[in-house]
């Protein structure tokens, strides 16, 4: 399985982080998708997800962070599942020397497909 951190909206309006896991399986929910790069060091001040989906970590080390001051760690090879499309947001630095390159994957429905929260996290 593979790493995953969730970010959504909670009942208090701020955005918070799940930690889990995503499942192999098939992403039939997939509206659109993407790919975008931003260079080494870059930063983003806080911003909510424009769209429910994946952002898949292909090159990049970052630190995201919540209003609530809630941080996590994203690394090549994890995925991020953006939900908090309303609230009082994230944002997030590259953390490393390399380019963030990852790919969007947007999805319609609004439970992500195969995330497994992890225990400490539900």
């Amino acid at each position: 399985m593979i790493k995953a951190y969730k970010l959504y909206t909670g009942a208090d309006g701020h955005s918070h982080i799940q930690t889990g896991t995503v499942a192999e399986g098939v992403f039939n929910q997939a509206s659109s998708i993407r790919f975008q790069e931003s260079p080494p060091h870059s930063f983003y001040d806080w911003h909510n997800a424009p769209a429910d989906q994946y952002v898949i970590t292909l090159c990049g080390t970052l630190e995201f962070e919540t209003r609530p001051g809630e941080t996590f760690i994203l690394r090549p090879g994890e995925i991020l599942i953006a939900t908090d499309t309303t609230g009082t947001a994230h944002q997030w630095k590259l953390i490393d020397d390399q380019p963030w390159r990852r790919v969007y994957v947007v999805f319609d429905d609004d439970k992500p497909v195969n995330f497994i929260p992890d225990e400490a996290t539900v």
